[in-house]
């Protein structure tokens, strides 16, 4: 949600920030926009279009310039409109502009007067009183964003140093943010800062203090193919960058500032990653990217050990007596389905919580209890928030299941499994839901061999499906000519009904989430056996209903509610193991999996719904890497 790419440098770097911009479009905008120091004054560019859009206003206008900043907005406060598009600009308040004979310009364009330019990801929960204050002062706001009270806020420290204006500021913020912020005073500097939303510092070079050039970003692929030398900045950091240098000063909490260090670590982006190949969207070639995802995530595991987890796991996992799972969206789908496998494999009491609303309630802390994060990016704000709350409560056992090892998740959970699923673009999230579940997978193993409920047989049995999984899942994407279709009926409808049982239900939400993510088909899941509890009531012809049938042991029962949904009329989709008695006929069509796979049979039958949702997509003409008011990244509450 939202990118941020800034540099100073004694180039041009309008082609560094515009594709940066581009590395960051995978994270879900609806405007974009740069700004320059240029003869002497600040320049800007703006777009309610695509990042190609705003590289053609750039050049016609020939932006040009060695102090920048850009960014991708993900509208919160204010539509989005060219107006509310970052960057923003402060000119000053009215008495300072009638002074200097200067007015406040176009609120949008290439260019307009400003002393202080800003880009921010986040949001400010005090801007309504901000923005009072400020306006009090003479300051005139021109959209309706939190972010231009920050700009304001700035401009009115602003006394002839940048980083002073922004330390007095920033205290003053309530909420989260990542900001890049420029002076047309000062040509060669950039003041970054951070809290609560990620921002890394780019240097082409590794030693501390000493870069040719320097830079800011919301996340290190944007400088894929600038700089690999990057430093990950921790909430309450300030970073000062001038040209070949930089300095970092961290806010204390007594309000004092002081001048600190952080690691450079070599990260490489794999910049590969973004190549559609023969593929028609990312989603799609992530889809078919999954057997190796998961060969990948499974490369170092020779035997299920603690170890797989950090040092301490073993010690972390004696001690516990119950696992706390927090997550959003699809990563709380797989922590649902986790619950299943460690209740009955591990033999551990399992608490599945929705991040974004476990900290807003009482809750029962237990302090052997291990707190399990899950996310995609490491850097989602309402499960980081999670995170801090559980500790607080006295939960400092922490692990996280994530697909980015340099992630702040990572960085504040003591234990963590790095799943491998590499990039993913698109939005709607596919490697990454399977590859946590393999993780999550592992994660049960440990737990129940470290508690003594799994011998050395079903160790070996365990494994075994783990390492085959890659060829099953290719044998399941292999049914994508009959799952098309189903699509081009699916197309046509405008509801759809998800039917699952057991560990399966949660794949039905996971369905109807993909379906509805990008379809824009109203889709809900339900426990089958909840379908005469009311859903039944919206059962027509004209409601497709999708139904898990793994050969297990609900199977029977299973068929009872297929039977309920038959009697109304309705229409009914089956994934159906190869060895149950479900055959397609009037009213019913079956598409049949390769294999039944025991415990792990929601990693295959997520598959077909995967591609379900995709191709239905397609049929109706959507934007499926980037669907309408949604975002990769959730970096504010």
């Amino acid at each position: 949600m939202c990118g941020i790419v800034a540099g100073v440098s004694t180039r041009n770097i309008v082609p560094i920030l515009i594709e940066g911009l581009r590395r960051l479009e995978y994270r879900g905008y609806d405007s974009c926009g740069i700004a320059l120091h240029q003869d002497g004054e600040l320049r800007r560019a703006r777009s309610t279009a695509r990042v190609t859009e705003l590289q053609a206003s750039a050049d016609t206008d020939r932006l040009a310039g060695g102090t920048g900043i850009a960014h991708t907005r993900w509208a919160t406060h204010g539509a989005p409109l060219v107006h509310n598009a970052h960057p923003h600009f402060s000119p000053g308040p009215r008495r300072a502009r009638a002074d200097a004979g200067q007015d406040a310009g176009e609120a949008s364009g290439i260019s307009a007067v400003g002393r202080v330019g800003l880009v921010h990801n986040g949001i400010i929960e005090n801007h309504d009183e901000l923005r009072a204050a400020l306006t009090a002062k003479g300051y005139e706001f021109v959209t309706q964003t939190d972010t231009e009270v920050i700009a304001h806020l700035v401009d009115h420290h602003y006394t002839g140093d940048l980083l002073e204006a922004v330390q007095q500021a920033i205290p003053q913020l309530r909420g989260a943010y990542a900001i890049a912020v420029f002076c047309r005073d000062e040509p060669h500097r950039v003041v970054g800062a951070r809290h609560g939303s990620p921002l890394v510092l780019g240097v082409t070079v590794g030693d501390f203090g000493r870069g040719a050039e320097t830079f800011l970003a919301s996340d290190a692929m944007a400088l894929a193919g600038v700089t690999d030398q990057i430093v990950y900045l921790d909430d309450g950091d300030v970073a000062d960058l001038q040209l070949g240098k930089y300095w970092l000063l961290h806010a204390e909490s007594d309000g004092r500032w002081r001048r600190i260090e952080r690691p450079v670590r070599t990260v490489v982006a794999h910049t590969g990653a973004a190549e559609l190949g023969p593929y028609r969207h990312y989603m799609q070639k992530e889809i078919f990217e999954q057997p190796k995802a998961i060969a990948d995530t499974l490369d170092a595991v020779a035997g299920v050990a603690p170890d797989l987890f950090g040092d301490a796991a073993h010690r972390v996992f004696d001690r516990i007596d119950s696992v706390l799972i927090l997550a959003c969206g699809t990563s709380y789908y797989s922590g649902s389905v986790a619950k299943y496998w460690l209740e009955s494999i591990a033999r551990i009491p399992t608490q599945v919580e929705i991040a974004s609303e476990y900290r807003y309630r009482d809750s029962v802390p237990n302090p052997r209890t291990l707190v399990v994060t899950i996310s995609q990016s490491g850097e989602t704000a309402d499960t980081l928030a999670a995170l801090k709350h559980a500790r607080s409560l006295g939960m400092n056992d922490t692990l996280t299941i994530c697909n980015v090892a340099t992630s702040a998740m990572v960085r504040e959970c003591a234990l963590a499994y790095i799943t491998r699923a590499g990039v993913e673009i698109g939005v709607a999230s596919t490697k990454a839901f399977t590859t946590q579940l393999v993780g999550l997978f592992l994660l049960t193993l440990a737990l129940a061999k470290t508690r003594g409920h799994l011998d050395d047989a079903a160790e070996a049995r365990h494994l075994q499906a783990l390492r085959h999984l890659p060829v099953a899942v290719q044998a399941v994407l292999a049914l994508e000519p009959h799952i098309i279709a189903w699509a081009d009926e699916f197309a046509r409808k405008e509801n759809a009904l998800f039917l699952g049982r057991g560990m399966h239900y949660p794949i039905a939400l996971e369905g109807a989430l993909k379906l509805k993510e990008i379809s824009y088909i109203h889709a809900e899941a339900y426990p089958a056996g909840e379908l005469k509890h009311g859903p039944l009531a919206l059962v027509t012809a004209q409601m497709p209903v999708v139904a898990i049938a793994p050969n297990d042991a609900l199977l029977q029962k299973l068929e009872s509610n297929l039977q309920e949904v038959r009697a109304r009329g309705g229409e009914l989709f089956v994934f159906a193991d190869a060895d149950t008695r479900i055959h397609s006929g009037d009213g019913i069509r079956v598409i049949r999996m390769p294999e039944h796979y025991g415990a792990l049979s929601p990693i295959l039958h997520v598959i077909p719904l995967q591609l379900l949702a995709y191709h239905t997509a397609c049929a109706r003409g959507t934007d499926v890497d980037k669907p309408r008011n949604l975002a990769k990244s959730v970096t504010v509450e």
